[in-house]
C-alpha cells in the first residue's frame, strides 16, 4: 500500500478506481474499449507510462473473463479461426511494445483514429462495408496493423473491432472472440512491458489496485450485454468504435 502512494494520492486512487469501473463496464457491454478509457482518463492525472502500466493487468484479467465466460472448448475454436490475425498481431505487438519510447505516439494515433471515425460513421449512416472472412492477407493486414498500435499505446481495439464487425460476427462470438484476440494480446503486453521496464515492482502495485473495480465494472456490464438485442449492440459497439476513433484523433492533435 506504501508503494501505491508514493505513486498517486489517496483522491487520485478512488478517481483511478471510478475510471477502471466505468472501463470494465463499457467492456462489458461491447467487448472492448477498457485500454482506450484507461489510458484517457488515468492520464489526466498521470504520466503516460504510469497509464500505461496501470492498465495492464486489469486487461489480462478481464479479457481472459470474457474469452471463457462461455467455456474454454468455444474459447478455443475462436483462437483456432483467428490464428493469423493472432499469430501476426503477437509478434507485431511484441516490436511495437520495443518501440515505445523511440517512435512518436501521435503519428500512430491518428493514423489510425481517422480510419477508425469514417469507418464508424459509414456504418452508422447505413454504408455496408464488407470483407472477406476467408482472406489471410486482410486478417494478417489488420492484425499487424492491432498489434502494433497495442505494443506501442496498449490500445488494439479499434482495428480488430472494425474487423470484426465488417465480418457481420454474432453477438456472443463476437464477444467470446475479442476475448481471446485481447487476451492473448495482453499476455504478449506483461511480457513485453516487463522487459520495457514500464511495469516494474514501482508501476506494479498500481496495476493490481485496478484489477477488482475493472472486474465489477465487467459484471456489470455483462449483466446488460444479456438484455440487449443484437441489432441495438451492434450500433452501441459502433457508437463506442466512433468515440474511439475521435478520442485517439484528439489525442493526436493535442497530446
Amino acid at each position: 500500500m506504501d508503494a501505491l502512494f508514493e505513486i498517486l494520492t489517496l483522491p487520485q486512487l478512488v478517481f483511478a478506481m471510478i475510471i477502471a469501473v466505468f472501463a470494465g463496464f463499457v467492456k462489458g457491454v461491447v467487448g472492448f474499449a477498457l485500454p482506450m478509457i484507461f489510458v484517457s482518463g488515468l492520464s489526466t492525472f498521470l504520466s503516460p507510462e504510469l497509464a500505461l502500466a496501470g492498465l495492464i493487468l486489469p486487461t489480462v484479467v478481464t479479457n481472459m473473463m470474457q474469452a471463457f465466460r462461455q467455456g474454454m472448448r468455444e474459447a478455443w475454436n475462436s483462437a483456432k479461426r483467428f490464428r493469423v490475425f493472432l499469430g501476426v498481431g503477437l509478434v507485431a505487438l511484441l516490436i511495437g511494445a520495443q518501440l515505445v519510447r523511440l517512435l512518436p505516439l501521435p503519428v500512430m494515433l491518428i493514423a489510425i483514429g481517422l480510419p477508425v471515425t469514417a469507418y464508424a460513421m459509414l456504418q452508422l449512416l447505413g454504408v455496408e462495408l464488407k470483407v472477406n472472412g476467408q482472406s489471410n492477407r486482410v486478417a494478417a493486414s489488420v492484425g499487424a496493423l492491432a498489434g502494433f498500435m497495442g505494443g506501442l499505446s496498449g490500445i488494439w481495439g479499434p482495428p480488430t473491432v472494425a474487423y470484426l464487425t465488417a465480418l457481420k460476427t454474432d453477438k456472443n462470438d463476437y464477444m467470446r472472440i475479442q476475448g481471446v484476440i485481447y487476451g492473448l494480446g495482453a499476455v504478449a503486453l506483461v511480457v513485453a512491458h516487463t522487459g520495457s521496464g514500464v511495469l516494474r515492482t514501482q508501476t506494479l502495485p498500481l496495476s493490481l489496485a485496478m484489477v477488482p473495480p475493472a472486474v465489477l465494472g465487467l459484471w456489470l456490464g455483462g449483466r446488460v450485454l444479456d438484455r440487449i438485442d443484437h441489432v441495438l449492440f451492434r450500433r452501441a459497439t459502433l457508437v463506442v468504435l466512433l468515440v474511439a476513433g475521435i478520442n485517439l484523433v484528439r489525442r493526436a492533435l493535442f497530446s
